[in-house]
């Protein structure tokens, strides 16, 4: 199972969908055991400081940049899926 991160700000729209996606989904058995490591970038700045992002809501899968930006539930199916494997 690989490390998921995502980066966020409570007063982000775009996150709070995320946020609802990623409930929903790992509902599921296959999604279940992902660990995800969520991060408020206001609320810990320093470790958002050392990625290279611009916009929230961001996912990284083992330290690589996969999602920036709006997501779909299906891009959050795929990373879940990504992270499973």
């Amino acid at each position: 199972m690989k490390n998921v991160m995502l980066f966020k700000q409570a007063s982000c729209p775009y996150c709070k969908v995320a946020l609802k996606y990623l409930d929903e989904l790992q509902k599921d058995p296959k999604y279940h055991n992902v660990k995800i490591d969520i991060i408020d970038e206001i609320q810990e700045p320093r470790k958002a400081a050392q990625y290279d992002y611009y916009y929230v809501p961001t996912f990284y899968v083992d330290d690589v940049k996969v999602s920036e930006g709006a997501v779909s539930k299906e891009k959050v199916e795929a990373i879940l899926a990504e992270a499973a494997k």
